[in-house]
């Protein structure tokens, strides 16, 4: 389907210039509504029209002044001679004062009389105009917005010109009453409404960014922090991790840059780069993943089983049936299940959570099932579910499920993280007791909200992959600002206060280097968007990236062996099964992949390569499935795409070959 972009309304209701000038001149807002009182299209014809319209009698400009003078009445345009119609009715308004008789001439009601009208392009109705005794020359369309007085509109005097633009009680800054109409429909019957009759116009999703929904203004829900648990020195002790002379020790390392345009967050294994993620201040709109939406459903699609929802983001988000939330969703439609139109129908409102970012021209994924990560504990509303990570040993398993049973809100679901292991049952209750709160503000918020609009926001990334990540395996985590080094420290203090003393806050005016510098970062990275990778042996690893999927090749390049070919190969093989598995986390490929290895003869070999691949995937928290060497020498497997990678969020478009990687002669294909 198609999207509109941000703030559209629709394709043909762009307003007439005199519109825009008389609204830069008084500040108010201008409705479009062009579209129902039968102006021409081009705006030169809009402009005679307009000043007909305005002037009673006709005549030159200085018809207002004259009629004022006079005592008759401007909100009707003199009959021809010849014409056998009556004048045009001047609606009672209680605004008209002086010459005015205040009463209609053909004794008809004020709405019809200015709806009729305005379709057949004739006079519009001028009720709820402030005469003063005489005419107005509308400077505009004929509208004249009061607040249901005589006295709402500013008139500028300068030969009788309406300039009033009062908005009426009740209506937002967007031109529209609290309940999404149009004001002149709340306003006509007391007099002060515009006689235009405004038509509702079908409104459709990507007409705003994420936040600026219906949500009358409210600030959507964040993640809580509460007061940590105060353990004793023996528990602080045994959860700080391992030290040498004095120093955190641990396998990984989290650095922190941030700059006006940009935050980046590296992670490092010893030396090596294995992680790194940009978060930019306009991914608000382009990362959302984890964000709660209050969404409208835009139209369904049985075909597809699917449903297109409004979340109040430039393009509209999909939603498949799987991931609907229904009593008999489980079962599938062959089965005799319901179906998605059965689940859902067009215009009904729902709340649903983001689990895929928009990618390219692809709308974000969402689901139904709804889950509040916390530190030890995720909460799931709504659901019966119930689990404990299947990484932590038997015995504390057995241990969590017992305090899990205690602390359980009625009619909702809990999974333990693998961050929960030796912590106390009074931090994972105030953990349940944030997280069961946070989803009573979300709730609170969807029913105030009258339209699609963001519910709860996902915190910073810095905090999120702290939040996510951190743990005593982890040295440290250097950040080079200060604010979002306060931030963190809290953060950390406030959820693991044992591991609050690894946070560290590095200096740039007193370094000379920078922060990724220092660390070797930046020079990794460059290395990592280059499609060639050299491994230690001599051997390379070519990685192209395709709309379909992604090809990796290996080959043995300058790697010569010592004994036989088969033994150079099988070495090789080994040690690009390693790196393949870090460059894939580095650079957050996703989707389907084809690994070329270099063709090996014995099964034991092949088999060998595959197991070290798998464990080298599985320090990867991202879900992968890899399948055994096949008979063509290639390994194929899937990881679950969740964003943009590397290269794209570091990277735009060549303007001249589009990301073709080549530009085409153009005078051989004029010839």
């Amino acid at each position: 389907m198609t999207d509109q972009p941000v703030g559209g309304d629709s394709a043909g209701s762009q307003p007439p210039a005199s519109q825009t000038n008389q609204s830069r001149s008084s500040g108010g807002p201008v409705s479009n509504d062009s579209g129902s009182n039968g102006e021409a299209s081009s705006g030169a014809k809009r402009r005679r029209g307009s000043r007909g319209r305005g002037r009673s009698g006709g005549g030159d400009g200085q018809g207002g002044v004259q009629a004022a003078q006079s005592g008759s009445s401007a909100s009707a345009s003199k009959p021809k001679i010849g014409d056998s119609r009556p004048a045009p009715a001047v609606a009672d308004g209680g605004a008209n004062s002086g010459g005015s008789s205040g009463q209609p001439t053909n004794g008809g009601d004020e709405k019809k009389s200015g709806r009729s009208r305005s379709r057949r392009g004739g006079p519009k109705n001028q009720s709820g105009r402030n005469n003063q005794g005489g005419s107005s020359q509308n400077q505009g369309d004929g509208n004249s917005r009061n607040s249901g007085n005589s006295e709402a509109g500013e008139q500028s005097g300068n030969g009788g010109n309406n300039r009033g633009r009062g908005n009426s009680d009740g209506r937002n800054s967007d031109g529209r009453n609290s309940d999404g109409r149009d004001n002149n429909r709340n306003n006509q019957n007391q007099g002060s409404g515009d006689g235009e009759g405004n038509k509702r116009r079908r409104r459709r999703g990507g007409r705003r960014r994420s936040g600026a929904g219906g949500g009358g203004g409210n600030d959507p829900v964040t993640a809580r922090t509460g007061p940590s648990v105060e353990l004793d020195e023996e528990q602080l002790e045994a959860r700080k991790g391992r030290e040498r002379n004095g120093k955190p020790v641990g396998r990984y390392m989290m650095c922190v840059s941030r700059h006006e345009d940009a935050t980046q967050i590296a992670v490092l294994e010893g030396r090596a780069l294995i992680e790194h993620s940009v978060s930019r201040p306009s991914d608000d709109v382009a990362q959302i993943h984890g964000n709660i939406y209050l969404g409208r459903v835009q139209n369904v699609l049985p075909g597809m089983e699917a449903a297109f929802v409004d979340i109040s983001t430039p393009k509209n988000a999909v939603l498949y049936r799987g991931d609907v939330q229904h009593p008999d969703a489980d079962k599938k439609s062959r089965g005799g299940g319901p179906r998605i139109e059965q689940m859902l129908k067009a215009k009904q409102t729902i709340i649903c959570q983001v689990t895929k970012n928009p990618i390219a021209h692809k709308g974000a994924r969402l689901t139904q099932e709804v889950s509040l990560p916390g530190r030890f504990v995720v909460l799931v509303p709504n659901s019966d579910t119930y689990g404990i990570s299947k990484r932590l040993p038997d015995k504390e398993r057995k241990r969590l499920r017992t305090i899990l049973d205690k602390v359980r809100p009625k009619g909702h679901g809990l999974i333990v993280r693998t961050a929960a292991e030796n912590v106390t049952a009074e931090e994972i209750e105030n953990d349940v007791a944030r997280l069961a709160q946070q989803w009573i503000d979300i709730e609170a918020l969807a029913k105030k909200s009258k339209g699609p609009t963001l519910l709860y926001r996902e915190p910073d990334l810095s905090l999120r992959l702290i939040r996510e990540e951190f743990s005593n395996d982890y040295r440290g985590v250097i950040i080079d600002d200060r604010e979002l080094f306060e931030q963190v420290r809290d953060y950390v203090a406030s959820i693991t206060p044992a591991l609050a003393d690894r946070v560290q806050f590095y200096d740039t005016e007193t370094e000379k280097l920078s922060l990724f510098e220092k660390h070797h970062i930046s020079e990794q990275l460059r290395k990592a968007v280059d499609k060639k990778v050299w491994l230690k042996s001599g051997g390379s690893l070519i990685i192209e990236g395709t709309e379909a999927l992604t090809v990796i090749d290996v080959n043995t390049g300058k790697n010569v062996g010592k004994s036989s070919l088969e033994e150079t190969v099988y070495r090789n093989n080994l040690e690009a099964a390693e790196e393949i598995a870090r460059q894939l986390r580095l650079r957050d490929i996703g989707g389907i992949i084809v690994i070329d290895y270099v063709d090996m003869e014995k099964k034991s070999h092949r088999e060998d390569v595959t197991r070290v691949f798998r464990d080298a995937l599985a320090r990867d928290k991202t879900r992968t499935q890899v399948y055994d060497i096949s008979e063509l020498g290639l390994v194929e497997m899937t990881r679950k795409r969740i964003g943009e990678g590397l290269i794209e969020s570091m990277s735009h478009l060549c303007e001249d070959c589009e990301g073709g990687g080549f530009v085409l002669d153009q005078k051989l294909l004029n010839y």
